[in-house]
């Protein structure tokens, strides 16, 4: 008869997650281990193992939940556009402070999704890595709709690459108290992107 999960299972696994993430971040994916992972946990390994079979189990289900949760907000953000009525280049505005205000709060499953993944074993890095090219290609599109005038097949991957290089890298050096906030840097790119590809030759 299998065991019953207990009813706080899930936030269990959450916390698990959570403290991994950040362990990684500071130390790095191939430097910790399950017993780093346990105290950080401030809890056993014998207890850690009854979650996760392994560190790569853990890593794999932190970037699985963290690429799902991408996916999730672009499509929050393209069903809220499409019920506000706003304009494709509004809906993309929007598509970016989404996605910086996810990256304020995400800092170290962020850090894990761009450093860590060549750690997985090839199916589940398939799949990560799938997923990431679904979120570069939902905002291919956004842009796209948003710049019909500027955004052809040649530039397409330039240009959507140019904003992530704005915004994936923010965890080095935009900092909590810092002179600008997320919200504050996400209008400044919103602003960029505007006026760069209103007014590019």
């Amino acid at each position: 008869m299998a065991r019953t999960r207990a009813p706080d299972h899930e936030t269990q696994r959450d916390q698990i997650l959570e403290l991994a993430a950040a362990k990684f971040a500071q130390t790095s994916y191939p430097s910790t281990s399950m017993s780093d992972l346990a105290a950080a946990s401030g809890t056993s390994k014998a207890r850690l193992y009854h979650y996760y079979e392994s560190k790569e189990a853990i890593l794999f289900d932190l970037l699985d939940r963290y690429t799902k949760r991408l996916m999730l907000i672009i499509a929050e953000v393209e069903g809220a556009s499409q019920r506000r009525g706003l304009s494709e280049r509004d809906a993309f505005a929007e598509l970016i402070r989404a996605f910086l205000a996810e990256y304020e709060n995400s800092h170290s499953r962020h850090v894990a999704l761009l450093n860590d993944v060549k750690y997985l074993v090839d199916a589940q890095r398939e799949t990560i890595l799938n997923r990431q090219r679904d979120v570069v290609a939902a905002f291919a599109r956004q842009l796209a709709r948003a710049y019909p005038e500027r955004v052809t097949r040649d530039n397409q991957t330039a240009l959507t690459m140019m904003v992530f290089g704005m915004i994936n890298w923010t965890f080095t050096w935009l900092k909590p108290g810092g002179k600008m906030n997320y919200r504050e840097f996400a209008e400044q790119v919103v602003a960029m992107v505007d006026h760069g590809l209103q007014n590019a030759a």
